[in-house]
């Protein structure tokens, strides 16, 4: 049973087979809310690691600029990817109105914006005279409203901030409650990782654990899941489990801290795998997780660079993985050309 899920869960996120440029789209929608590979150059787009057999950075670069992926700050003030058609749905889930009264500095930006249209950050400066260190967290929370809207839609610096409503006429920001957004988002995310459980849920989506059970009860007593073994899929997977015979998992890959499946694992990694590089005596920042046989069961380390990073170790839970040790430097090397692995399990190489 866990070896079909392990195998359905990649399966479904393309890690066995990558889809193309037809199913990218629905792929995408499902792993909302999309982020940026971990420690990136500034502009680039969101990828899929490893889940397209086509160059998605220019395919997404393309989405930027017709404004078919569009740039939100959504769970815990986290910049992300989205597509506009979703707006209403991420808005319930993770909107932050503004209570009473706006701040000095957020009600002279809105008035400011309202008067003479879209502005990016050094105009602002030059009519109020805010620093810019004043300005900053003044727009990011005006963003977190969903009153601002941030225009990348390039990789340029100089970015313009628009009022909401003149970006989005149409778009209703109260079309969902947040019980309904989940009902909706949540079986995208069961059918993406075919077996998950409520902390699952809450690590990806940072959302408070009560209100996902409470979501996934009802979708239970709907008949859109079913529970089992401390988690949930969806009923209709129950007969796709039960007719598969061949169970192929991905080759050896390392993913980085802002991959899908990574962050709907945050919590049972740092549980697991911290203590084993918490007290290493060298730098030691987790870089990339390495997937072994369909599950998380080692990690890189060292120091980030703009080039190669420094790979200091890879820390692995269990002796086992000394002989997947090729196969998991390969997979290391192949996302970080360049880098030096300097150790192995601890043992220098």
């Amino acid at each position: 049973m866990q070896k079909k899920l392990l195998s359905l869960r990649m399966q479904r996120q393309h890690l066995i087979t990558p889809v193309d440029e037809a199913g990218y789209d629905a792929l995408y929608r499902d792993l909302q809310p999309g982020m940026n590979v971990y420690w990136h150059g500034f502009g680039q787009p969101p990828v899929l690691s490893f889940r397209a057999d086509f160059d998605d950075v220019e395919y997404n670069r393309v989405r930027q600029m017709r404004r078919d992926l569009i740039k939100a700050r959504l769970s815990g003030g986290n910049l992300a990817w989205i597509t506009p058609e979703d707006l209403p749905l991420f808005a319930a889930l993770y909107r932050k109105p503004i209570i009473g009264f706006m701040g000095d500095v957020q009600s002279t930006i809105m008035t400011l914006i309202e008067r003479l249209g879209p502005l990016n950050i050094q105009q602002i400066k030059e009519e109020t005279g805010y620093l810019v260190k004043t300005i900053t967290p003044a727009l990011h929370r005006l963003q977190e409203a969903f009153l601002l809207y941030e225009d990348q839609y390039d990789g340029e610096w100089d970015r313009a901030w628009y009022r909401f409503e003149e970006m989005f006429p149409d778009c209703d920001l109260n079309r969902y409650t947040r019980a309904e957004a989940l009902a909706i988002i949540l079986p995208r995310f069961a059918c993406r990782m075919a077996w998950f459980d409520t902390k699952m849920a809450r690590s990806f989506y940072k959302l408070p654990e009560k209100e996902i059970k409470l979501a996934c009860a009802a979708l239970t007593e709907q008949g859109i899941f079913t529970a089992i073994d401390g988690g949930y899929m969806l009923t209709s997977d129950l007969p796709v489990l039960g007719t598969m015979t061949d169970c192929p998992l991905p080759p050896v890959m390392a993913l980085h801290r802002n991959d899908f499946l990574i962050r709907a694992l945050d919590h049972d990694l740092k549980a697991r795998l911290k203590p084993l590089w918490d007290k290493l005596p060298y730098d030691h920042d987790p870089q990339y997780y390495l997937l072994v046989d369909g599950e998380i069961r080692g990690v890189s380390v060292g120091h980030f660079r703009y080039g190669p990073y420094e790979i200091h170790d890879i820390v692995c839970d269990s002796p086992d993985m000394w002989a997947r040790r090729e196969e998991i430097c390969a997979a290391v090397m192949q996302v970080n050309p360049g880098s030096v692995i300097q150790r192995f399990m601890g043992q220098p190489q």
